[in-house]
């Protein structure tokens, strides 16, 4: 792997302070990747539409320090000191430090929210480790004015790749690829891509609502779920099949052929947790009523001749992917069926989205 590219070799003008905020989305995959070496280097490919309303919102503020004694940043999510959140950021910004050597000169203050509940298979690390790289790379533009968004937007989802793999596909949209594959043109494991064929119409303004199920945390964090595929005994045919169902999907995005994108999808979703109940230690992350509401969305999508699908994450919470002409009776359906399933009865509806903006 040839990482030269990200390192800075130009001389940096240092200025005194600066401050930059990103809005980056969460995303969700539909040919999953489980399984990973390191420095996160997934053991599959995956594609995943980019969201729009599930998104991290980060601003930082940089100042100058005296001396470059190491890196020093203060973490505050959603208004208040998060110490349990600094370790993770910290290793963060120990694996992006020869790329970023700037950080050791800067004391951070960084300040971050989310639009949805932290930890509940929403892909919260995708959309907060994506901002936080946004925000470096606009610090790196303003040190090195010569360099192109298209390099800010790779070095970007590079950056954030080594924080959180997931991370790498929020940056650009609506459809990103991550993981070298044969049949993706342009792809690598260092970043994602956006996905370099034309999409058929049938796929545009695609809906996610997430059904909240359990907006609690996660039981095993997705960190000890890639590293529970080292030894699983069926690891090396999902990494192969994952990339087959990659090939799959790239035609099927291209031919517009719903109801193959339903079957793969799905099939994707209960693979993925298929995994998790398979290793050593195994684990189930879905709840009964994941269950229940897969159940009522198969009953819906044949007797209303619906394209209604679902897909999960590493999670109990449930997408609901749909055309957008099937709005309005989805919605209907959701509020009057599915929402008695979820916490609270909430849910969030969301869309396929474009990827980062700089607020």
């Amino acid at each position: 792997m040839n990482t030269s590219e990200f390192i800075s070799t130009s001389p940096l003008k240092m200025i005194p302070n600066a401050s930059f905020t990103w809005k980056t989305p969460s995303n969700i995959a539909l040919v999953k990747y489980w399984g990973k070496s390191d420095p996160q280097i997934p053991k599959n490919a995956s594609i995943s539409f980019t969201l729009n309303n599930c998104h991290t919102i980060t601003t930082i503020d940089f100042s100058l320090k005296d001396s470059s004694s190491g890196v020093d940043f203060e973490l505050f999510f959603e208004g208040k000191k998060k110490a349990e959140f600094k370790p993770k950021i910290a290793e963060f910004f120990k694996r992006i430090e020869q790329y970023c050597p700037y950080i050791f000169d800067y004391e951070m203050h960084i300040h971050s929210e989310n639009s949805f509940p932290h930890s509940s298979g929403i892909a919260s690390s995708a959309s907060g480790l994506s901002a936080i790289a946004m925000c470096l790379m606009s610090l790196e533009q303003a040190l090195h004015p010569e360099i192109s968004q298209a390099f800010i937007n790779k070095k970007a989802s590079f950056l954030a790749r080594l924080g959180s793999g997931s991370a790498s596909r929020s940056i650009g949209g609506p459809l990103v690829v991550w993981g070298a594959h044969p049949d993706i043109e342009g792809s690598s494991d260092l970043y994602g891509v956006p996905f370099p064929y034309q999409v058929h119409s049938n796929f545009a303004n695609y809906k996610d609502a997430i059904l909240l199920v359990d907006k609690g945390e996660k039981q095993v964090s997705s960190s000890l779920g890639h590293h529970l595929m080292i030894d699983h005994a069926y690891a090396e045919n999902r990494f192969q099949q994952a990339n087959e169902n990659l090939s799959k999907m790239s035609q099927i995005l291209q031919n517009g052929d719903v109801n193959a994108f339903i079957n793969l999808v799905e099939s994707e979703a209960l693979t993925l947790h298929a995994m998790m109940m398979t290793s050593i230690p195994y684990f189930i992350l879905m709840k009964p009523n994941t269950l229940e509401v897969i159940q009522k969305v198969w009953k819906y999508r044949e007797e209303q001749d619906s394209q209604l699908c679902f897909t999960l994450d590493a999670g109990a919470n449930v997408h609901l992917l749909y055309p957008e002409r099937e709005e309005k009776s989805v919605n209907s359906f959701i509020e009057s069926v599915l929402s008695s399933y979820c916490e609270k009865k909430q849910y969030i509806c969301d869309r396929v989205g474009l990827g980062a903006t700089q607020l």
